[in-house]
């Protein structure tokens, strides 16, 4: 075999929606609101049309019912047509690195010139789901032919059955080795000599630099979001610009506190 020549990849350009903290219940834009919100924006300051677009690639790991194949969903709304292929990849904390390396190897290879790539989660919208035992019950119920089994089924029902699946949870768990990724942070941190102080200093230095960032103007990829109700955001409000290692340790003391308690 011959080897293949690959051609060379460019990103041209590139934008996105502010990352913004869950509010304790489901947010106000889905995981495709986002995309599209930030996809409207890249493609308005383009010179090509989006059904010029070859392939749309979207990397999500956790979107609604109602956008299974996010990928097509998003290409839909922004009006890529309906002969322009979409997919979604997903891949645990790196779906949009992932949708770029799809794309990229697509257009190297030569099967696509120009390609619609990124990420988008909403974990607020993160589904909930009834449990097993609840499962079993209702399959139970609907096969039940008469009037007599129905409500012999219903006398089998138990109100733990009712206690749902919190799928973000559970995917933020490893089946295999029954770890949580915050079991795993703990092992890293173990397995490389890494301490708290350590872990502490970066966090600062983080929030540091990104309020910096945002002071300076340096995040002008960022495309404002508008909700129906008429809020708006406008910027990353994550940030924490007052904090500091003693408030980090004391907000970690206040947690175990808590978790005694229980």
């Amino acid at each position: 075999m011959t080897a293949m020549t690959l051609r060379d990849v460019y990103i041209v350009d590139g934008a996105r929606t502010p990352f913004l903290k869950a509010k304790g219940k489901p947010g106000v834009f889905s995981a495709s609101d986002l995309a599209v919100d930030a996809g409207k924006i890249l493609l308005g300051r383009q010179s090509f049309s989006p059904d010029e677009i070859n392939e749309v690639v979207i990397g999500c790991v956790m979107p609604s019912p109602d956008e299974a194949n996010i990928g097509r969903v998003i290409a839909l709304r922004l009006g890529c047509g309906k002969t322009v292929p979409a997919w979604t990849v997903q891949r645990n904390c790196a779906s949009g690195m992932q949708a770029l390396d799809s794309a990229a190897k697509d257009i190297a290879m030569g099967r696509h010139d120009l390609v619609l790539a990124g990420g988008t989660e909403a974990m607020s919208r993160a589904p909930l789901m009834f449990n097993e035992a609840y499962t079993t019950w209702l399959s139970g119920l609907m096969s039940s032919k008469g009037w007599k089994d129905k409500l012999k089924e219903w006398a089998k029902f138990k109100p733990a059955y009712l206690k749902p699946v919190i799928t973000l949870l559970r995917g933020l768990n490893d089946p295999l080795v029954n770890l949580s990724m915050g079991q795993t942070a703990e092992n890293l941190a173990y397995r490389f000599n890494i301490t708290r102080q350590q872990m502490d200093q970066f966090a600062l230095e983080s929030h540091q630099q990104a309020a910096a960032g945002q002071d300076n103007h340096h995040f002008a990829e960022v495309s404002s979001v508008f909700a129906t109700e008429g809020n708006y955001y406008i910027a990353d409000d994550g940030i924490r610009r007052d904090t500091s290692v003693l408030k980090c340790r004391m907000a970690l003391h206040y947690y175990y506190w808590q978790v005694k308690k229980r």
